[in-house]
């Protein structure tokens, strides 16, 4: 039985020729508890959708229907649960999750009421902490809270809009797991909209991708038996099968069809040819531990003594070679990075790069943090030009001009060179921020989660834009990761972190994939999950805390 109806469903914004058209011809019946999960990515229309469902919007044609009669406003009978968590902020957990109860049980006498109360902040794991303010929790907390409010309403349908996707990795999975539990409890009938593949089919009974003209494409049964273990799953045909076959379609479909008000991604050969004056910028230097960590650490004063944030990270690395380092929130990644940067004080130790000690910022040593950082009043061109014009002193304007012009060719800006920075998408400017860095010529380019900010389609697109510039130039380089996928796809090793404090390497892998990489042929790669299955084991050993389960193996760099 039918407990959610689409019905030839559209939707549009704006007039004439500023008309939008988000949904098209939307036709889809939802069973009485079946797990929904809506994939599709930024610009697709998925939280339009969700606003129809939860009765925040109507359709400008066709009808949505829950459980026969026309959806006509918001109920409680449909618990919505969005990206942010919407918090009473001078309110604590209790007084939150308080507000739905005392919406849908106005009658209940006090000890009833603290009852429920107790009864769904405990449904999250938050009875601990039932009387702390929204100020005083994790993104993840706040967002379990979330989860309680909705489900106190007790509604008949749960409607999650990305409630996961401002959370970091480890958290995200955590609460993933705990939506399932909360669902495989009483079955109620529930959509959750997404752009992870991953927590789609870790979820869902269907995926139904959107498309990005706004209609749905055929939808995708998952039948992988429950309960699912997502440790599990790396070994699992199915789950390799529907990830393969959900990854290619987004890919094929939403690649080849995004459009950021620029050109495609390009397949063409460049106007010319690398210019001479980077060739000799990339003259010279030694190719065996070409840049060396020795026992680095990085200590902060507090008020109740030193703290060693990272200790003893140890590690050589070779002229060319690109590392992926990987590990959880708090452990370290981006303070390496930013010592390697000369952005932070080294504490103890020292990191050599080509043979001279790294004191200090340099252009040499590039970075792309994770958000791009340019000038909004300046063109794409102009934000390059300002690090070009001070490494290619001696080089003609012309010459300069090349530089920049060859490098946002290859990340895919021929057409937006001179549009100003603050009129392009996050996706658009992430890829000035890489032109910038590679345009720089340096000897060592270092990546702070450069993709963490975007969905994933931006992110798998621009994962290649990176490895194709990559490529060419062979620049060493660095990336910190909290995505195992992005991690080996990138990496010759994967340099595996501890949790702080006194984090350190725990592990590190070769990954002897060949190059040149795509997610495509990665998925498909036999030796591919054998890598995943390393780096997630890794991480599992770590995952509550500081002591893993048992000593993971350190294995030191060539």
């Amino acid at each position: 039985m039918s407990i959610l109806s689409f019905q030839n469903v559209s939707k549009g914004f704006g007039t004439g020729i500023q008309r939008n058209e988000v949904l098209q011809n939307i036709s889809l019946d939802v069973a009485q508890g079946e797990f929904i999960a809506i994939l599709g990515f930024s610009g697709t229309g998925k939280s339009t959708l969700m606003n129809l469902i939860a009765g925040l919007d109507v359709p400008d044609s066709g009808t949505v229907s829950f459980k026969g009669a026309p959806i006509k406003g918001p109920g409680p009978e449909r618990g919505l649960v969005f990206q942010s968590y919407s918090l009473m902020p001078w309110l604590t957990v209790g007084g939150n999750v308080g507000l739905a109860v005392d919406a849908v049980f106005p009658k209940l006498d006090k000890a009833e009421r603290n009852a429920k109360i107790d009864h769904y902040v405990g449904m999250v794991g938050l009875s601990h902490a039932k009387s702390r303010r929204p100020s005083e929790l994790s993104g993840g907390m706040r967002q379990r809270v979330s989860v309680a409010r909705a489900l106190a309403m007790n509604p008949e349908m749960l409607l999650l809009d990305e409630p996961l996707s401002a959370l970091d990795a480890l958290t995200r999975a955590n609460l993933a797991d705990e939506i399932l539990d909360i669902w495989e409890k009483d079955k109620k009938t529930c959509i959750l909209i997404t752009n992870d593949v991953d927590e789609a089919v870790l979820l869902a009974d269907r995926i139904i991708p959107l498309n990005p003209d706004g209609t749905l494409g055929a939808p995708v049964t998952v039948n992988i038996p429950r309960p699912r273990d997502r440790s599990a799953m790396n070994d699992d045909a199915q789950f390799k099968a529907l990830r393969v076959k959900v990854t290619n379609y987004l890919m094929d479909v939403g690649i080849a069809a995004k459009v950021e008000d620029t050109c495609a991604l390009p397949k063409v050969t460049p106007i010319h040819s690398l210019p001479a004056v980077v060739d000799e910028a990339q003259e010279g230097g030694i190719e065996q531990r070409y840049l060396n960590f020795s026992q680095l650490h990085k200590i902060y004063p507090t008020p109740k003594g030193p703290l060693t944030v990272v200790e003893d990270f140890d590690l050589k690395v070779n002229k060319g070679e690109f590392i992926s380092l990987i590990g959880h929130s708090g452990c370290g990644k981006s303070t390496v990075l930013t010592m390697a940067a000369g952005l932070n004080p080294i504490s103890k130790g020292a990191i050599r790069l080509d043979g001279w000690n790294v004191e200090g910022a340099d252009p040499e040593r590039a970075v792309v943090f994770q958000s791009p950082n340019l000038f909004p009043w300046l063109t794409a061109k102009e934000n390059v030009a300002i690090g070009v014009d001070k490494v290619y002193p001696r080089a003609s304007h012309a010459e300069r001009q090349d530089v920049i012009e060859y490098y946002l060719e290859r990340v895919g800006l021929a057409d937006s060179m001179d549009k100003l920075a603050a009129s392009m998408s996050n996706g658009m400017k992430q890829r000035i921020g890489i032109a910038r860095a590679f345009a720089l010529s340096p000897k060592l380019l270092l990546l702070d989660e450069p993709f963490g900010m975007l969905d994933s389609l931006t992110r798998w697109e621009l994962q290649e834009v990176l490895m194709e510039v990559w490529s060419r130039t062979k620049v060493t380089a660095i990336c910190v990761t909290h995505d195992v996928d992005e991690a080996i796809l990138l990496a010759d090793r994967v340099v595996m972190m501890t949790n702080g404090p006194q984090a350190t390497i725990g592990k590190i892998i070769d990954v002897k994939l060949p190059r040149p990489r795509t997610r495509k042929a990665l998925l498909e790669h036999p030796d591919y999950y054998k890598y995943r299955a390393e780096v997630l084991d890794f991480l599992e050993e770590y995952e509550h805390g500081s002591k893993p389960k048992s000593k993971p193996t350190t294995i030191a760099a060539e």
